[in-house]
């Protein structure tokens, strides 16, 4: 994994350096010089159009290494063993203690064919549903490492639980579940 994100870093600087080469030394020495193009500003292209393809291919492969769910738990295994309410109290129980906050948070995207599939659908109308599917996840994802923080802190319920969603960068958007984790009594017979 350490062997992937150095790569990645790599490919990275490629770019970087390549796009700053060719913006703003090669376009002024193109302008003002012959239109042959020099060793250096073909080295600069080659680090911009090869740093993205390395970039690519790195997250391509760990993409495919971490998936975070290989398909959508059901609603029962989602919500095993803990209660999760948007209300502050639970009927017929009564909270011993409070642990803390419980939180969980994922910033999702999709892939750039989705995104402009979305854009048609801007324009023809209707439900894009590539964004409610990608919202879908993001909320089931959040709500899961919620779930497995409050279970780390003992608590046998999450009340108060609320969600939050901020667009990040175009079309990837963070999605954020949290909730008060608390211990609650034994049900009353």
């Amino acid at each position: 994994m350490k062997v992937l994100k150095a790569l990645r870093l790599i490919g990275s600087a490629a770019f970087v350096l390549g796009l700053f080469t060719a913006i703003f030394i090669g376009v002024p020495w193109y302008i003002y010089h012959e239109p042959t193009l020099p060793w250096w500003l073909k080295a600069a292209m080659y680090c911009l159009f090869g740093g993205i393809l390395l970039v690519l291919l790195i997250l391509s492969i760990e993409q495919n290494k971490t998936q975070v769910f290989e398909k959508e738990p059901s609603y029962s295994e989602l919500y095993e063993g803990i209660l999760v309410q948007s209300s502050n109290e639970i009927p017929g129980r009564k909270i011993e203690q409070v642990l803390g906050v419980a939180q969980g948070h994922t910033i999702y995207a999709i892939w750039i064919g989705k995104d402009l599939s979305a854009m048609m659908r801007l324009i023809l109308g209707g439900e894009l549903i590539e964004y409610t599917e990608m919202m879908g996840k993001a909320r089931t994802v959040a709500t899961a490492r919620m779930i497995d923080q409050a279970k780390e802190l003992g608590a046998d319920a999450i009340i108060n639980v609320r969600f939050m969603t901020t667009s990040v960068i175009g079309s990837a958007a963070e999605l954020l579940a949290y909730g008060t984790a608390v211990k609650l009594s034994e049900p009353k017979s």
